[in-house]
């Protein structure tokens, strides 16, 4: 691709659909220690570094999408969002304490990675890492 016509400087947000907003925003706050950065009746949005987090209620989701069809939260997942931390077991012990289980690990991936996952109350799998 040629550089030039390279329009993309980063993904500024992400908007996750969520059942019960007061569960997820709650989640948030707890398990990541967030404050909400904008929040109205029918979303509170999250800042992660530069990238804005924005849960917004599922039955607001049609107006943000339509034509295309929001998947139930029992569809299964389609992504992970991952994010690094200095030490993956300290970071599992640190969530447990939050009231958070684990999906899967700690555990080290063929591909140079310690890793373990959790899911939040919208079903997104959050999966926090570190190279080894």
């Amino acid at each position: 691709m040629n550089q030039t016509s390279n329009w993309v400087k980063g993904i500024a947000a992400i908007t996750l659909f969520v059942e019960d907003l007061a569960a997820a925003k709650h989640f948030y706050q707890q398990v990541f220690g967030m404050t909400v950065f904008y929040e109205d009746n029918d979303s509170s949005v999250f800042k992660f570094g530069s990238m804005l987090v924005n849960l917004l209620k599922s039955t607001e989701a049609n107006e943000l999408i339509a034509p295309a069809k929001m998947a139930s939260r029992d569809a299964g997942s389609r992504f992970v969002f991952t994010i690094e931390v200095d030490d993956v077991d300290a970071m599992c012990a640190d969530l447990a304490t939050r009231g958070v289980k684990l999906l899967n690990g700690p555990m080290n991936r063929p591909w140079g990675v310690r890793t373990a996952s959790f899911i939040d109350p919208g079903g997104y799998i959050w999966e926090i890492a570190k190279s080894i």
